[in-house]
């Protein structure tokens, strides 16, 4: 099972979908079960067949072998420790990237721990943590039929856990995961959010990223 926490918004919902048409039970979180279960419903809407349901992010936690975060990051602290005993021994996946937003113009905000995956890390440190997600396109994984011509890059210090999260991702449609070292390395990829959507602004587009030469 993949638990959402925090899967309301465009990224949450989006990887639920790509990974519940991959085949995956899928759960999706929120402080509101009445709001899970409407993200759900409208990820439904898009692929009725998937298995997919909405709940609170306790018992989502609970129930799941793997626990995407997808909260926004201010939220992100207050929601894992809240967390911490549904959380404990299970495989986080990171997907939070620290921004401000200053007359529509993204930033990356300086976390104190390094990132946002270091950030968790800290909060829980009996997980195992993978950072991965940050540069996808919210737009474009809500549209299943389009195939994702994207890198996505995998960051942990578990070579296992870090190989199961790259597999993950290439169930997508269009997707290759890329090794991106250590979970030190996330920052790089959380501050590159910020660029990506900065440029989306410029070209009215939904940019990803693309590594050459490997």
């Amino acid at each position: 099972m993949i638990g959402f926490i925090g899967g309301t918004g465009p990224e949450g919902r989006g990887l639920a979908l790509r990974f519940a048409l991959a085949g995956e039970d899928v759960l999706i979180g929120s402080r509101d079960a009445v709001r899970a279960q409407a993200a759900a419903d409208s990820v439904l809407e898009i692929a009725p067949s998937i298995s997919i349901a909405g709940a609170l992010n306790a018992e989502v936690a609970a129930q799941s072998d793997t626990a995407v975060v997808a909260v926004p990051y201010a939220a992100q602290k207050q929601t894992l420790e809240s967390l911490t005993d549904e959380l404990r021994g299970k495989l986080i996946i990171n997907v939070v990237a620290p921004l401000a937003f200053s007359k529509g113009v993204a930033s990356a905000i300086k976390v104190a721990a390094g990132s946002a995956a270091l950030e968790a890390r800290e909060i829980i440190p009996d997980a195992t943590h993978v950072a991965a997600f940050h540069n996808v396109s919210a737009q474009e994984l809500l549209a299943p039929d389009r195939p994702l011509n994207t890198d996505i890059v995998v960051c942990s210090d578990d070579s296992e856990a870090k190989s199961k999260v790259i597999a993950l991702a290439e169930t997508i449609k269009g997707a290759r995961g890329v090794d991106g070292g250590g979970l030190e390395n996330a920052r790089y990829c959380e501050d590159l959010t910020a660029l990506l959507l900065n440029i989306n602004r410029i070209y009215k587009a939904h940019s990803m990223i693309k590594i050459v030469g490997i």
